[in-house]
């Protein structure tokens, strides 16, 4: 495809190709892949075209609905504004999503940003820059386009691994620095990668391996780079530019000069003194009931835009929601499961057998291991009963997952994957002959040099992960790539490795919580980016970008994120005072507390302590067989009533969602849900012709709006002492609370807890 601004037209492969020349004057190793792949296409395509008829077309009618059966090699995608942009997104993006990680409200911005406002910049470029076969060869192409968006998509997520360098720095007293940090963040992300190259025969080249997600992202590319028939109204890029300014300045108000409105708990105001109410109502540290949020940041955090999710899956998470949080959990707390009254009614931190906050000092040797005869004297851990509660629910999604996925999918996975075992080549994989592959070795090194460093990151540093360990939790993420990989390939579903393998290491090494974590990251994480890399390999597939361009620009944006995620990290934790502490707001760490209680949970205590027989949170491994049961009575119902609402159940979505309470509260999800129905039902049903031109630039209008407004607002807050002391920011500093609701975090022994 090309850009309506090029007269020439878009070939497909058995029309004639014409020599490119577009390699950066001066870079040996760009120019040299050019002249190579230059040299493949001018030798293979008429091999190619001998072979491939007009009609031809992807065997999956989604696939022919989508993504164009033609191409042009002659795309330049090796240009100045392609290496500008993506890298100065990739910096941009990992930098904003590792500093709103940190916050209260951890809102993410997506690669859906990238994809929109690349588009005008690379526009203005290719009109402003004189001529050029590296500056500007022409027309900004959508191969551009899609290697600019790659780049920030392999580093929008942070990196997992900074939690671990966070947690043993602010909690464990123990900093293996600069080196040490950039060591296990770049190993953990890039043995991922190496994995996903050697992945690409079994989950990128069948044609049965769709990756639905990648979809609609194709059908965004090309909205862009195809005219569209009969517009009215203003354009989708002036739209974005109007939202983004409209949520610029309004952010100001909750996220400055009135904070009380991201958690604006009106009914615990009736009565601030009653603790049940304020447990009820309170939006900020309880379950938030007939509470609101006017906070972008508060609405959209933990599950990304609610203007990005179908309607169908926003509902099940609704009902997941309101059943766990207004239902089950005030439930167990009011009837004193565990003594759980001890404690606030939604926290993650964890208390000693007094229900103060539990001193992992009064447990640990200098090594910052267990001291099982201190353990025996201070212990035992408890939990929030929402917390143990919410462990259950994580229990359950996994297994569900598995159920769930034989049932509704498993005779199309089956018959997919026997089919991509011989089946012939579609119409993309006989276009993509057209550029050289990226050789098998070039992954294999990659994952060679990731893995040999890792075992001197656990040994150079306090890590105390044994190195048979670090090869078991490489094996896990192998065994589990390519059947997890298939299932995602699918029918989007991923299955979430964190849990088994902190689980795993938990019972053969208990008391060493810096090593459960570590082995949890190099486990679960190397599948994740491996399959987060396959399925952009994917598309770089449909898209026709040369594979070794894909190769160039994720290792770039792997090299980057993680960079930019460490120097994120270290320079809050040196800059912000009261840094992951409730005094330290917005910086509440709530993401990393979480990380840092599963540390102690399944780390330094172990799961043979916290859920053994003597432990009075051993039911919640139950909730392993209830996942696994529950999926099968609605999908039984579901085939007896096909045309019922039974068919919409999604038994996994439900628990996976509803599991991250905490670190999100109740009202994370109750606006989202409202916010959600207004845009993906009302809208999209009621007017439908705006929603499909604008529903997915404003959600990354106020996503952008809101991320840029936050940090200069910090910038303001950092270089000035003034703020807006008032009724209307709550007061942290003075109650620990931001919607003037103190009692929502008392417990049942201490009514002024933290008033």
């Amino acid at each position: 495809m090309r850009s309506p601004e090029d007269e020439q037209p878009a070939v497909s492969v058995d029309e004639k190709v014409v020599d490119r020349h577009n390699a950066p004057p001066g870079m040996t190793e760009t120019v040299s892949i050019e002249k190579e792949e230059k040299t493949y296409i001018e030798g293979s395509v008429h091999d190619i075209q001998e072979h491939i008829e007009d009609e031809e077309d992807s065997p999956i009618e989604e696939v022919r609905a989508i993504v164009p059966n033609t191409d042009d090699p002659t795309l330049p995608v090796y240009t100045f504004r392609m290496f500008l942009l993506g890298v100065v997104f990739t910096c941009l993006l990992s930098f904003i999503n590792q500093f709103f990680y940190f916050r209260k409200n951890a809102m993410t911005l997506s690669p859906l940003v990238v994809q929109l406002v690349a588009f005008p910049i690379g526009k203005t470029m290719e009109k402003i820059i004189p001529k050029s076969r590296f500056f500007n060869p022409g027309p900004f192409n959508l191969k551009e386009h899609v290697l600019i968006t790659t780049m920030a998509n392999c580093s929008y997520t942070t990196a997992y691994a900074i939690d671990i360098l966070v947690i043993q720095k602010m909690f464990y007293g123990q900093d293996i620095g600069w080196g040490g940090g950039i060591l296990m963040v770049w190993t953990t992300q890039l043995l991922g990668y190496g994995m996903a190259g050697l992945c690409r025969r079994f989950l990128v080249y069948p044609p049965s391996m769709v990756w639905p997600t990648n979809l609609a992202n194709i059908a965004l590319f090309r909205s862009f780079h195809i005219k569209d028939k009969n517009w009215t109204g203003v354009t989708r890029i002036r739209w974005f530019l109007y939202c983004f300014a409209g949520m610029f300045v309004y952010y100001w108000l909750p996220g400055y000069f009135f904070s009380v409105l991201a958690f604006f708990s009106w009914a615990c105001w009736i009565n601030p003194e009653n603790r049940v109410l304020a447990q009820l109502t309170g939006g900020a540290n309880a379950l938030g009931m007939l509470a609101v949020s006017f906070d972008w940041s508060t609405i959209a955090s933990y599950l990304l835009s609610p203007l990005v999710v179908p309607w169908w899956a926003i509902a099940n998470i609704a009902v997941g929601f309101v059943i766990v949080s207004w239902v089950i959990a005030p439930a167990l707390y009011y009837s004193n499961i565990w003594d759980g009254q001890r404690f606030p009614i939604i926290t993650q931190e964890l208390f000693d057998k007094n229900g103060e906050i539990f001193d992992i000092d009064m447990v640990m040797t200098p090594e910052k291991t267990l001291n099982a005869t201190a353990y025996e004297t201070y212990g035992p851990l408890n939990m929030s009963t929402f917390f143990a509660f919410t462990y259950g629910i994580m229990f359950a999604g996994l297994t569900s997952v598995i159920t769930h996925t034989v049932l509704y999918h498993g005779k199309d996975i089956i018959a997919r994957f026997k089919r991509s075992r011989n089946e012939d080549e579609d119409i993309h994989g006989k276009l993509m002959r057209a550029y050289p592959e990226v050789p098998e070795w070039w992954y294999t090194t990659v994952f060679v040099i990731a893995f040999g460093i890792s075992f001197a990151v656990i040994y150079c540093w306090p890590i105390y992960l044994p190195w048979w360990a670090l090869i078991l939790a490489v094996v896990i993420a192998f065994v589990f790539v390519l059947p997890i990989g298939i299932i995602q390939a699918l029918t989007n579903h991923f299955f979430r490795l964190n849990v088994i393998t902190e689980f795993i290491i938990g019972y053969i090494r208990p008391g060493y919580p810096i090593a459960n974590v570590t082995f949890k990251t190099y486990g679960y994480i190397s599948l994740y980016q491996c399959l987060t890399f396959v399925g952009d390999l994917k598309l770089g597939h449909y898209t026709k970008v040369p594979p070794r361009a894909m190769f160039t620009v994720q290792m770039i944006g792997t090299l980057l994120g993680g960079l930019m995620n460490i120097v994120t990290a270290r320079w809050l934790m040196g800059s912000v005072a009261n840094f992951c502490t409730p005094q330290g707001y917005p910086f509440t760490c709530n993401n990393t507390l979480t990380f840092y209680s599963a540390s102690v949970v399944w780390g330094l205590i172990g799961p043979g302590r916290m859920f053994g027989e003597d432990s009075p949170y051993r039911p919640m491994l139950w909730f392993f067989l209830i996942g696994f049961i529950l999926p099968i009575p609605f999908w039984y119902l579901s085939k007896k009533y096909p045309n019922s609402w039974l068919k919409w159940v999604h038994i996994p979505l439900i628990f996976n969602a509803t599991g991250m309470m905490p670190p999100a509260v109740p009202m994370n999800f109750s606006m989202w849900c409202a916010v959600g129905f207004i845009f993906m039902y009302w809208l999209r049903k009621h007017r439908h012709e705006w929603w499909e031109k604008y529903n997915y630039v404003t959600s990354a209008a106020f996503d952008s709006g809101c991320a840029i407004a936050a940090i200069v607002i910090f910038g303001v807050t950092s270089g000035s002492t003034w703020s807006a002391d008032w009724w209307g920011n709550g007061g942290w500093d003075a109650n620990g609370t931001i919607d003037n609701c103190p009692l929502a975090a008392a417990n049942a022994s201490n009514v002024c807890a933290i008033c």
